[in-house]
């Protein structure tokens, strides 16, 4: 079923049922008006125009025009309340149906990928004898897809956690300056993926040093996905006072406004799975979200100059004895 036919189905409903509610407020109207005038006409022959009995019923007419025009009005509104949040839940359900069908589209490609590539890769090694230095590139290949897959269900148990709130921190007092600058040191070592680091020496933070990188990989990650290959990757660590700024920079396609809001939500991903040419599940943010308010910080989006992304994660600075 289309996403919009049970929306044409529910907007169908109401126009039904506000045709309906404007037939039986006429006829009651309508009805009303005949009684009125008929019961008048009586009173009128039998008792004539200044009759104390034709005041009093006069009045009581006129209060039931209010009563039934109260009633009407009462009932409009609780129709037009339910309606609104009946649509609101409608739109929610819709969503989170494209996202969920997203999520399973994208883990389907993420898990099917690797394991495609990995059985190639040991068919190849198995079905003819290679030279050493070929086996060696296979093996690398083999061993870095089992990479991607550890690194994929690892997010997804996390992802679990976070939600379940199963998650506890270790928190330890750590150099961070230099503790970015090691889980980054593999990939600002290769030329192609054009990271910059401008790291500030000497920052201390109370980190979890299991979930930490999490945080640091899944923001460079991000912006490596949504970025043309080779476009420049900065991730910042600075001190501002007694605050701990950690950004993530790049100049890639930008965020529009309207996405802002939802980038952090699980499963959510830019645009539609069948038509998305980079990989992943809608995880990433989701993730650094979570652990990034573990670690009581806060992460916000901003655009980048002249065009990309930044994000940025604001910590407590940690006081350090000695």
């Amino acid at each position: 079923m289309k996403k919009s036919q049970p929306l044409f189905i529910f907007y169908l409903l109401v126009g039904y049922v506000c045709l309906q509610f404007a037939w039986w407020a006429f006829m009651l109207f309508n009805l009303n008006n005949e009684l009125a005038e008929l019961k008048t006409e009586l009173m009128l022959l039998n008792a004539g125009p200044e009759s104390v009995e034709i005041f009093e019923f006069k009045e009581k007419l006129h209060k039931r025009w209010i009563m039934i025009a109260g009633e009407g009005t009462v009932f409009l509104i609780l129709l037009t309340f339910g309606i609104i949040k009946t649509q609101r839940t409608f739109k929610k359900e819709i969503a989170l149906s494209e996202q969920q069908n997203n999520f399973l589209l994208s883990i389907t490609h993420e898990l099917k990928s690797p394991l495609a590539s990995n059985k190639l890769q040991l068919q190849t090694l198995l079905k003819h004898e290679l030279p050493r230095e070929k086996q060696l590139v296979l093996l690398s290949a083999a061993l870095h897809d089992a990479e991607r897959l550890i690194s994929l269900t690892d997010n997804l148990l996390l992802a679990a956690k976070i939600e379940s709130h199963d998650f506890s921190l270790f928190n330890e007092e750590t150099d961070v300056s230099q503790f970015v600058e090691h889980i980054l040191s593999p990939l600002s070592a290769d030329k192609k993926d054009n990271l910059k680091l401008d790291i500030q020496p000497g920052i201390y933070l109370q980190v979890d040093k299991m979930a930490f990188p999490s945080i640091v990989l899944n923001l460079y990650e991000n912006a490596r996905k949504y970025s043309d290959e080779g476009s420049p990757v900065t991730i910042s660590l600075k001190k501002h006072g007694q605050k701990i700024s950690l950004s993530c920079s790049d100049e890639g396609y930008g965020i529009s406004d309207a996405e802002k809001h939802h980038v952090f939500k699980k499963f959510y991903r830019i645009g539609s799975e069948e038509t998305r040419k980079s990989k992943g599940t809608g995880l990433g943010l989701y993730i650094v979200k979570g652990l990034v308010e573990q670690h009581q910080g806060q992460i916000t989006l901003k655009d980048n100059k002249p065009k990309g992304s930044v994000f940025e994660i604001q910590f407590n600075q940690t006081e350090v004895n000695g």
